[in-house]
């Protein structure tokens, strides 16, 4: 592989900063400088730049307190995204498992393990996700019951999964849904003549979000939370 596609697979570097750094003698490989960033190298080859070993890195596991006015999308030609959020290098190779509107806070998670966000996000795999809900009207009190049952939503054919329906106050709840429909939890809340004002979502599978992540803060998970995914 050429010297410049290496490292800068690895970095945020470009390839022709790679090249302007190569130029400069930062780039070494095998303890030797190279100034060719078109020269080629193996795999068992050591390189360096600035001094420091370069590896690919391996599978990242980050939890993203999103805020409001932030898009679960890797690009967005009119709003900020959640990866704009992150400080880590080829953030640009991290997909969203599990994605919320630009107007839902919460918990979101992103990886580059393929399989692992498929464990999250596929309908074959039983992957709950809790919901606080502020509600604009009182809920009512057979409403956990209907959310048990399932709930009809407009221009679908089969209702909605049974979901528990915690009822907090009198127009605050907890939700948890065991599936993912279009703005799913908005319209099971329609659905019975209620609007949500106010969406959080707090957990994942097993994985909650830590209460000490600010809006815009992140972590990468313990490797007990990676392994709860399973």
């Amino acid at each position: 592989m050429r010297l410049d596609k290496a490292v800068s697979q690895v970095t945020d570097l470009s390839r022709s900063d790679v090249k302007k750094a190569a130029r400069a003698e930062r780039i070494t490989v095998n303890d030797l400088v190279v100034t060719d960033a078109a020269a080629q190298i193996a795999d068992s080859d050591l390189v360096c730049l600035d001094g420091e070993p370069l590896q690919e890195p391996g599978p990242r596991y980050i939890m993203l307190h999103k805020p409001l006015g932030y898009v679960s999308a890797t690009k967005d030609s009119e709003h900020p995204t959640v990866l704009d959020l992150l400080d880590e290098p080829n953030k640009h190779k991290l997909h969203i498992a599990g994605r919320l509107d630009i107007d839902t806070t919460g918990l979101v998670l992103l990886t580059d393990d393929g399989q692992w966000s498929h464990r999250i996000t596929s309908p074959r795999h039983h992957c709950d996700k809790t919901y606080y809900a502020h509600l604009a009207e009182r809920i009512g009190d057979d409403a956990a019951e209907k959310f048990a049952r399932g709930i009809w939503l407009d221009n679908e054919k089969k209702r909605t999964k049974p979901a528990k329906l915690e009822i907090l106050y009198a127009n605050e709840v907890r939700l948890t849904i065991g599936e993912g429909r279009y703005h799913q939890v908005k319209r099971m809340f329609a659905a019975l003549g209620n609007r949500v004002l106010e969406l959080h979502r707090e957990r994942i599978g097993d994985i909650l979000l830590d209460e000490e992540l600010e809006p815009g803060d992140y972590r990468f998970l313990t490797a007990e939370e990676i392994a709860s995914v399973h």
